[in-house]
């Protein structure tokens, strides 16, 4: 039985006084209007209206109920509206999760820029490198950067791509001599950057339409940080792989060197994830579009 329904119906054979005219009202046929009454009488084990040919006079009882009916019904209507209104207007709180460095170099400045169109939206923003539980954890959006898609039931969206770069400190390389190829990178201290969706075991360079795949010896040093990697190597601990976007500022101070310039490594996707296809906040899909102007 549709309660709601029937106390619609209801409420409005109460304000216009006929089941005729409730119908006409309702768009709906006369015996429909009355059988809703009756489910709703049989549901209650309450006669709620007192009729016959020429009238009808609600109850004791349907005088009470009615007076309930307005106010539940009002309640579902007005949560009706909000929840539509969340559908186009974007307000609200939005938690988020992203990669440490996607997250500094992407997300807060797409947050700054989010918060000037739309200041009815507060963010929560966690930054960590491992795959959140969207649901479990309530994280609306998800920014991950991975050379493929994790396994899992949520919708993705592709933002841009980045390039990741190897890189050393000038006093590393003084003191080890550079690579020429990749394969020379056997011989040198390789440091890891720990991200759970890509392969941390294996290198993949590609110069001139070749690919060369090697696998860097046990580091010393793995780290889950692009920070604490910048200082590592920084420091001449080896060399290591970086997001271009991350390096780029110790690129331009000299306190880093791209270290075999004339190979590229494999590129990154840039994904945001979220639990669900249909009906999405509009939150939710205004971040998405300006995380999408400012991807590469």
């Amino acid at each position: 039985m549709d309660t709601l329904q029937n106390m619609r119906t209801f409420m409005c054979v109460a304000q216009t006084g006929s089941f005729t005219a409730a119908g006409q009202q309702m768009h709906l046929a006369v015996p429909t209007i009355s059988r809703n009454i009756a489910k709703l009488e049989e549901h209650l084990k309450t006669r709620l209206i007192n009729r016959n040919t020429r009238q009808l006079v609600l109850t004791e009882a349907g005088g009470r109920y009615l007076t309930w009916c307005r106010r539940i019904i009002s309640t579902v209507d007005q949560a009706e509206v909000e929840a539509r209104g969340a559908m186009s207007l974007p307000e609200g709180r939005l938690r988020l999760h992203a990669m440490v460095g996607v997250g500094a170099h992407f997300v807060v400045p797409a947050i700054a820029e989010l918060r000037k169109l739309h200041p009815a939206i507060t963010f929560e923003l966690t930054l960590s490198n491992r795959l959140p539980d969207l649901l479990g954890e309530g994280i609306d959006i998800a920014i991950i950067a991975s050379d493929r898609l994790p396994d899992s039931g949520y919708i993705s969206r592709l933002l841009g791509k980045t390039q990741s770069i190897l890189c050393a400190s000038p006093s590393y390389l003084a003191s080890n001599g550079a690579p020429q190829v990749p394969a020379d990178l056997i011989r040198f201290d390789c440091l890891q950057l720990s991200v759970p969706t890509t392969d941390a075991l294996e290198w993949c360079f590609f110069s001139d339409g070749q690919k060369a795949t090697i696998q860097p010896r046990p580091a010393f040093l793995e780290v889950d940080s692009t920070e604490a990697m910048i200082r590592a190597l920084e420091s001449g601990m080896g060399v290591g792989v970086l997001p271009a976007f991350a390096a780029s500022q110790s690129l331009k101070d000299g306190t880093l060197v791209h270290v075999l310039p004339d190979h590229q490594l494999q590129e990154l996707n840039l994904y945001a994830i979220y639990a669900g296809r249909d009906y999405i906040d509009a939150k939710i899909k205004a971040f998405i579009r300006t995380l999408r102007r400012l991807t590469p």
